[in-house]
């Protein structure tokens, strides 16, 4: 069944004739030389209420009959026309909106006092104008899956929480005198009563490339770290530090500096793809330069698989996680990262391995079941319809639109 608005007395009063115009087929407006009468205008709102259309009264409705003048006209130019079958189709696929065959809902239409020859313009404008548009600027639009990724990383919500951390990374090798030595300054660091003093601490034994910042990190929404970690933020007043966190091979302290609610979405993410490629050597400087090295090469997780291409299966991982699944130390740096960028603080194999650790991308709870070919239709309709309102636009600044 159609959905129906209730014609309130203000909506009638808008619609109404004026009543110095009581000819329905007097011009009210001319766009060039074509002209708009008042019984289009009547017809137009009618057929907008039928509809169940938000009402965009006497105003609105003439907007958009101009903007079909102008459509018209454009696809007049270059010879677009919209042969009976076409429009039969287009006129059927419409009706079947509201599950109603072309020849009910157009009875449904006469019944409130719109014409067919309304109904048949409105749909017919609407397909020559989508079929310039997609003529004219469909080669324009090339949407890559780079662009897909980053739709479904996003999502309008809530206002969410963003924190402001520092942190210090202590290796944690397997020797166990290095242990207790790695263990007596995690405590020692958790002591720290200020951000100065959490610094200091941060510069002498954290093994992260934040460490020359005193540990300190940007912004991160909270919704990027791993679960177990944002309980134990949200317990901290700015200027607290955890106790220390025991990761494998490391150990981790943060120390909460700020804490902020913003208008940004909150997002949770269902999945996170990574890559972590193993590199002999661990956190010696060669191993280390032969990282930096490698990230200028690289731009995408893909890139890795030629890196590890002849080394053991074992060397690169590649996959695609629960964020629950993932393991607490490459959760925390991923948390870090952004698409394409890459962190060394990880080691594994008691420290003989450094991971060189790569986003891949995220995926929004509210998008995992979304199909990829959809949301590059969806972003390639966004697209063309920017470039419809663009030549709107210049249509327009052209026209000579006069109101009676």
């Amino acid at each position: 069944m159609l959905k129906r608005f209730v014609i309130t007395t203000a909506t009638c009063a808008v619609l109404a004739m004026p009543a110095a115009t009581q000819n329905l087929f007097a011009t009210v407006v001319t766009v060039d030389d074509a002209v708009i009468t008042e019984y289009e205008i009547g017809q137009r709102a009618q057929l907008l209420q039928v509809l169940g259309a938000p009402s965009a009264g006497r105003e609105g409705t003439i907007e958009a009959l101009i903007e079909d003048r102008l459509k018209k006209k454009s696809t007049n130019s270059v010879g677009l026309n919209i042969d009976a079958a076409d429009l039969a189709d287009a006129m059927s696929d419409f009706a079947e909106r509201v599950n109603l065959s072309t020849e009910a809902f157009v009875k449904v239409l006469a019944g409130e006092g719109v014409s067919e020859q309304t109904f048949r313009d409105f749909v017919a404008i609407n397909v020559l104008w989508r079929n310039l548009i997609r003529s004219q600027y469909g080669n324009r639009v090339q949407i890559t899956e780079a662009d897909i990724d980053r739709a479904l990383g996003t999502s309008g919500g809530a206002s969410s929480i963003r924190v402001l951390l520092s942190e210090i990374i202590i290796p944690d090798p397997a020797p166990k005198v290095v242990q207790a030595q790695a263990q007596a300054q995690a405590e020692q660091a958790s002591k720290a009563t200020s951000v100065a003093e959490f610094s200091s601490f941060a510069r002498r034994f954290s093994a992260t490339a934040t460490r020359d910042r005193g540990g300190r990190l940007d912004w991160l929404p909270l919704a990027k770290l791993p679960s177990q970690l944002r309980t134990i933020i949200l317990s901290l007043a700015p200027g607290e530090v955890t106790s220390p966190i025991p990761l494998q091979g490391s150990i981790a302290l943060f120390q909460l500096r700020d804490i902020q609610e913003t208008d940004a979405p909150a997002v949770e993410y269902s999945a996170i793809e990574y890559a972590a490629y193993y590199m002999a050597g661990g956190r010696s400087d060669k191993t280390l330069a032969a990282a930096e090295k490698l990230k200028l090469q690289i731009d995408v997780c893909d890139d890795l698989y030629g890196v590890a291409k002849g080394e053991p299966a074992e060397a690169l991982d590649r996959g695609t996680l629960a964020p629950k699944d993932i393991p607490q130390d490459i959760a925390i740096e991923l948390a870090k990262l952004d698409p394409g960028e890459v962190s060394t603080n990880l080691t594994r194999a008691d420290g003989t391995s450094l991971v060189f650790l790569m986003m891949c991308g995220r995926t929004d709870a509210l998008n995992e079941d979304i199909g990829r070919d959809s949301v590059s239709t969806n972003l390639r309709q966004q697209r063309l319809s920017g470039y419809a309102d663009s030549l709107i636009g210049e249509l327009r600044a052209s026209a000579r639109i006069v109101r009676k």
